[in-house]
């Protein structure tokens, strides 16, 4: 029996609608799976949060906490929970979320797992101006921060000018000056550390590992505002950033302005890692780990900024918890994350070696 032309392309569209329905549910399938994920890490950051301020050597129940957040008569935990453990959990879980969108923003952008701002010398630029302020002009508190945010800025700025060329800063151009410009800025800073006194070594010491020791509302607030501002700048370049992803001239056939996205995302990406590093100091390799880790999640489909974001306030709450009650002694939240870092660079720059340093 020979059927009729007729009956075979109904068979084919059939066949067809057949498959682009098993296509749609499979893509509805890993977008809930990728929400259900999302959704878990938000509840391990609010597990977390609570944790911070519940868990240490004085243990408080859920009531007293809550009694303490919304301003109720909490006794004996008011001083612990309201005073010392509030400000320092909420300060590690807006710096984690600083941090994390920032450094997946720039290895999104850039296209490189290694292309993080504690990398390329961005935090190192902050660091360094942090340690002059200490040692040769003697500064304190609020004045260190806000030089480290404008040497942040201008490192980065910098950087950013002495690898653009022909229209447009290459990934990988950016990426070597931004290593060479770090370790410029390492110098700069043993230079300050050898020169200093043992008070000035102290205080600089205390900055330049990253600690959130001292947590003030002040720097909860001023981060909490660039999270805001410049993290929501961040989301609102969400799709430009996946064009990006496919390279200059796919995303310029795609109608994405380039090199304005690049500026605007750096820009808003820089802020956030200044503005966190001058209230926390330095949190090594945060903004490097969280974007990869974020990808090992929930997938490198889709966006990875509020995972990575996610990502960045856990390891911080986490980190900073373990520090002060894990190892016996009291260690900074950036030497815990720099034991956890360390090992995964060398890693990343096998991985990248080998395969070409895809997330």
């Amino acid at each position: 029996m020979t059927l009729s032309p007729y009956a075979i392309g109904a068979e084919s569209a059939a066949d067809a609608a057949a498959d682009l329905r098993l296509v749609v549910a499979a893509r509805r399938g890993r977008e809930r799976r990728r929400r259900q994920l999302i959704a878990l890490l938000t509840a391990l950051v609010a597990a977390a949060y609570l944790g911070s301020l519940m868990l240490g050597s004085t243990t408080y129940g859920l009531a007293e906490v809550a009694a303490v957040v919304f301003g109720a008569d909490a006794g004996g935990a008011e001083f612990i929970v309201g005073r010392l453990r509030l400000p320092r959990a909420t300060l590690a879980l807006v710096v984690g979320i600083a941090f994390g969108l920032a450094g997946v923003t720039f290895q999104t952008l850039l296209r490189n797992p290694l292309a993080s701002p504690d990398v390329i010398g961005v935090t190192e630029g902050a660091s360094a101006a942090a340690a002059v302020a200490i040692v040769s002009f003697s500064l304190g508190g609020l004045l260190v921060s806000w030089v480290a945010v404008a040497a942040g800025v201008g490192v980065a700025l910098t950087i950013y000018l002495l690898a653009y060329r022909r229209g447009t800063a290459a990934g990988t151009r950016l990426i070597l000056i931004g290593i060479g410009m770090a370790a410029m800025m390492q110098s700069v800073i043993s230079w300050q550390l050898e020169r200093a006194t043992n008070f000035q070594l102290a205080e600089a010491l205390r900055w330049l590992t990253g600690s959130l020791n001292g947590a003030l509302w002040r720097d909860v607030l001023v981060v909490l505002t660039a999270v805001v501002v410049l993290g929501g700048a961040v989301l609102l370049q969400t799709r430009a950033l996946a064009a990006a992803q496919l390279g200059d001239d796919a995303a310029s056939a795609l109608g994405v302005r380039i090199e304005r996205t690049r500026l605007l995302t750096i820009v808003a990406a820089v802020g956030l890692v200044c503005v966190a590093t001058a209230a926390s100091g330095p949190i090594a390799f945060l903004a490097l780990l969280s974007g990869p880790i974020a990808a090992r999640i929930v997938g490198s489909r889709g966006s990875l900024l509020v995972p990575a974001a996610l990502v960045g306030a856990l390891l911080t709450l986490v980190a900073d918890f373990a520090g002060q009650y894990a190892f016996g002694t009291r260690m900074p939240v950036g030497v815990v994350t720099g034991i956890l870092g360390a090992p995964y660079l060398l890693y990343l720059i096998v991985r990248v070696n080998r395969v070409g340093g895809t997330l």
